[in-house]
């Protein structure tokens, strides 16, 4: 399954819709994208992981790369990982939930601003879903 990265914006932040598999192969595209966006001047960066139906320890690593070089531009970033996934479009289990389930083994979960949606990582006066 090939990877996707979408680009919108929404006020002053820079939403990034990745799907597909987030792995040794597709994660230098997403580590780009971020760059990418910071090279042009955007300091707050939504990755929407809804539809990543699979992630690695290379995902793992560009999303905590993203998180440090957003930290040291002094910007944000915000992940956007439904507790319920979809799977071809339907809900249930799978996708986000297990990146958020990935991210939980690993320990990281904690390490990033976690929405269930872009409307609520967007909004200024959202509150992260708990770790």
């Amino acid at each position: 399954m090939m990877l996707n990265v979408d680009e919108a914006r929404h006020g002053e932040w820079v939403v990034l819709r990745v799907s597909g598999e987030l792995d040794l192969v597709s994660s230098p595209a997403v580590r780009q994208r971020v760059h990418d966006a910071v090279a042009v001047g955007c300091h707050d960066v939504v990755l929407d992981l809804s539809d990543v139906v699979f992630c690695d320890s290379s995902g793992v690593g560009v999303l905590i790369a993203a998180r440090r070089l957003m930290r040291s531009c002094q910007g944000r970033l915000r992940l956007v990982l439904p507790s319920q996934g979809r799977v071809g479009g339907m809900s249930g289990q799978g996708s986000a939930a297990h990146v958020n389930k990935v991210l939980a083994a690993l320990g990281v979960r904690r390490l990033f601003e976690v929405y269930a949606g872009v409307g609520d990582a967007t909004a200024e006066d959202a509150e992260p879903l708990s770790a």
